[in-house]
């Protein structure tokens, strides 16, 4: 963490203009989400696929062994199809005859089919101070300050549950759950479930900075997560001490 600092610190003085006047360490609360979602695969309506469609629209096929001698294919592909299709709804028996239900006529026009959804699960961070998803890995940093994030306190009321179906869906996106290449796309259908699974703490280096030049006083923050510049930090900060730092500091 000291050789962090350091680094840290020959950055800041590049600028000649600019004179650290203060520095300090704290953790940041990041919350660990379990996420449970399903996911669903969409493909081209295939030549096979979209003649069964078309049949099924305009005959009263009954079996499939009906429909493979109109189309001259395979039972066995027949039945696949059919199999797959009744699953995901595309299509149904009425009164001993195959025909489309809604699903069915919504992808036959639009070529698209919708395969049956697949279940999945991983953990996302989550930090209530930044109201957001954080992109990182949690890593084993030297590091004795215990002292929380100052400001922690006025999202103590923070629950798992304010969180919205699209700001998961988003986080699972920015991971790469879903997926899009040729013909194929996979996109998250549902979420299942979110939950908190534990606090982790993020240890982060916060300077006091004044630029002579521009009589300015503001603060960096550095995020050792994202190991980068934190700038949502850094604005709560500014807005919320920059006046005691000129009192104290100047």
């Amino acid at each position: 963490m000291n050789d962090l600092k350091g680094r840290l610190t020959k950055e800041l003085q590049q600028d000649f203009n600019v004179k650290i006047k203060g520095s300090l360490s704290w953790s940041l609360p990041v919350n660990s989400v379990g996420i449970v979602y399903q996911t669903v695969m969409r493909t081209k309506v295939d030549i096979l696929m979209k003649m069964m469609l078309i049949a099924f629209g305009k005959a009263d096929i009954a079996t499939a062994e009906e429909l493979s001698d109109i189309l001259l294919v395979e039972q066995l592909f027949i039945n696949d199809l059919i199999d797959k299709m009744s699953r995901t709804g595309v299509i149904e028996k009425r009164e001993g005859f195959y025909s489309l239900t809604e699903v069915g006529v919504r992808q036959f026009k639009t070529g698209i089919f919708v395969h049956e959804p697949e279940s999945g699960s991983t953990h996302a961070l989550y930090s209530p101070c930044h109201q957001a998803f954080l992109n990182g890995e949690i890593k084993n940093i030297a590091y004795e300050e215990k002292e929380l994030y100052r400001f922690k306190s006025e999202i103590d009321d923070w629950s798992v549950a304010k969180l919205e179906d699209s700001v998961l869906i988003d986080a699972l996106k920015a991971m790469g759950v879903e997926s899009g290449e040729g013909n194929v796309q996979i996109v998250v259908s549902e979420i299942v479930s979110a939950s908190d699974i534990q606090v982790d703490l993020v240890p982060c280096i916060e300077f006091h900075l004044y630029n002579e030049a521009e009589d300015l006083l503001y603060a960096r923050v550095w995020n050792t997560l994202s190991e980068h510049w934190d700038e949502t930090l850094e604005a709560q900060l500014n807005e919320k001490e920059r006046k005691k730092w000129r009192e104290i500091y100047l």
